[in-house]
């Protein structure tokens, strides 16, 4: 009888690893699709500036600022079910982003539907991670979730290939294409056999209420800080307010029964080390795929089709590395992975950022193939050894826990890098068509147009000098990229001071309890009950 159930839990637990993937493939494919089609974006919908950067980062602001929640959502009402809600919430808002009406209504309502696309999938990807991580026994973990961290990396590679090509058609097909990833998910998910345990617990609301505001006014300041300034009382009201706010959170959590998240497992060395090494390194890894995109339309030239192209030359680097890292980490334990990832992804992004201001991708793709693996090699491990390490805690608290680190580093990320292009950007451009002879009020407007203007704002340029400005507009934003890619280099370099400060070894026992089952698991799978 023994064969049968093996046979029986092994089919369960991979059908829920592959229904857990579909789930989450929409979010993964989500961070760089839309990325690609942020310039068609703009220019169809007349969204500004700040405007069009919002569209990307309220998703990962809603991402960071619901993923506590939706951990301790998924403890209190089943895994499952927030699963469900978030593939409907996501598919839905998807759905309205693509019908996006044009007219001044435009930009607030894309960055409405796209922030409550991060809410649905803030509930989403911790209630999946758990599920992955509780139908597989600790020996099998880092491969089960090498495989899942490996695979949606690989989804967000189609990201761009997929939303080069449908753009072309129309950009609101980039949000369409969500609609029979979500159909398939849905009947994946139902039929995985996942039980339904839930704990009988209330909801930290006020704690939910405050994290999201702390989030939310940190990142609007350094967001806004270029166009406020950064002697504007209203840039530091809203970065030290948002700061306060997180510290509250802390304070509050200490003294809350049932805290949103048990802030007192960060006092464990490895899971501080790990989630430092998240957030850090999410700085990098998630931006890059904005900004890159940007690059390469602006600075190479490229169509959003070979913009997409552009941007997969990263997972070259980065799938095969993540199978490696899963494989480190099962036999060694996270800290030789993630410190070897650390190095490998300073490395690239500083070569990357050498070769930028080259204007061709032929000197750039060993950089960025060196960047992609290593952020492979760490991704998976740090976050698989945080899973593990975190005592008395739940599941689905902490992947709450580590996916809210890792998409604040990367809305903050976004938010000041995104300050730091347009800082250089605006000064080196204003300086080359000075130099042209372009009145300083011309320079001004183009400059700060975002792009250097496209046709309508050259047309007042004599024609002689457009073939000048366009060329300065390429050199001059591949600068502010290489200023880019050497903060995220700086961040990785952090990263890396982390990653030493782990204890090493290997969990060898489980150490969480969670909430979720598999039907017909193995006797060794992780303790279900909460």
């Amino acid at each position: 009888m023994a064969a049968p159930v093996g046979s029986s839990a092994a089919r369960s637990k991979w059908l829920a690893l592959t229904a857990m993937m579909f789930a989450v493939a929409m979010t993964f494919i989500d961070q760089t699709i839309v990325a690609i089609a942020a310039p068609n974006i703009q220019s169809e919908l007349s969204l500004s500036s700040s405007g069009v950067t919002w569209t990307v980062n309220s998703y990962l602001l809603a991402l960071a600022a619901g993923f506590a929640l939706g951990g301790r959502l998924a403890d209190v009402l089943g895994s499952r079910r927030i699963v469900l809600i978030g593939i409907v919430g996501f598919a839905v808002s998807s759905t309205l982003c693509g019908f996006t009406p044009k007219g001044s209504f435009a930009e607030t309502w894309m960055i409405v539907f796209r922030a409550t696309q991060g809410l649905s999938a803030a509930l989403m990807i911790p209630a999946a991670l758990a599920v992955v991580v509780a139908a597989f026994p600790l020996r099998e973990r880092g491969k089960a979730l090498a495989i899942f961290f490996g695979v949606s990396g690989g989804l967000t590679a189609i990201g761009p290939i997929a939303g080069g090509y449908l753009t072309q058609w129309t950009w609101r097909a980039i949000f369409w294409i969500n609609i029979p990833v979500a159909v398939v998910a849905l009947v994946l998910t139902l039929a995985a056999g996942i039980v339904p345990v839930v704990r009988r617990e209330p909801i930290d609301w006020r704690g939910a209420a405050v994290v999201a505001i702390g989030m939310a006014l940190s990142v609007l300041g350094f967001e806004q800080a270029r166009t406020w300034g950064w002697d504007s009382p209203l840039t530091w009201v809203c970065i030290v307010g948002g700061l306060l706010a997180l510290g509250l959170f802390v304070v509050l959590e200490l003294r809350t029964p049932v805290p949103l998240i048990k802030v007192r497992i960060f006092r464990e060395r490895a899971f501080l080390s790990d989630n430092l090494v998240l957030f850090f390194s999410m700085i990098a890894f998630v931006p890059v795929f904005f900004f890159a995109s940007v690059y390469s339309q602006v600075s190479l030239g490229y169509g959003a089709s070979n913009a997409g192209l552009y941007l997969l030359v990263f997972f070259a680097g980065f799938a095969p590395a993540a199978q490696v890292g899963g494989r480190i980490l099962d036999s060694r334990g996270a800290k030789p992975a993630v410190v070897a990832g650390c190095v490998v992804a300073t490395v690239g992004f500083l070569c990357w950022a050498w070769k930028v201001t080259d204007l061709s991708l032929g000197a750039q793709w060993w950089c960025i193939v060196v960047a992609g693996a290593g952020i492979g090699l760490l991704l998976g491990p740090a976050s698989t050894d945080a899973t593990n390490r975190a005592i008395d805690a739940s599941y689905g608290e902490v992947t709450g826990v580590t996916q809210t680190v890792r998409n604040y580093g990367s809305a903050l990320g976004l938010a000041v890098l995104g300050t730091v292009l347009g800082n250089v950007f605006v000064s080196r451009l204003e300086t080359s068509l000075g130099a042209f002879g372009v009145p300083p009020a011309t320079a001004a407007r183009l400059a700060s147009s975002g792009t250097g203007g496209g046709g309508g704002d050259l047309a007042g340029v004599p024609a002689a000098l457009r073939q000048q400005i366009e060329a300065a507009v390429a050199a001059d934003f591949a600068v502010a990229t290489r200023a880019v890619l050497i903060g995220m280099a700086i961040a990785l370099a952090v990263s890396l001071v982390a990653a030493l400060l782990h204890p090493g070894g290997q969990v060898t026992e489980e150490t969480t309890s969670s909430p979720v089952g598999i039907a017909d698991d193995d006797a060794d799978t992780p303790a279900q009950a909460g």
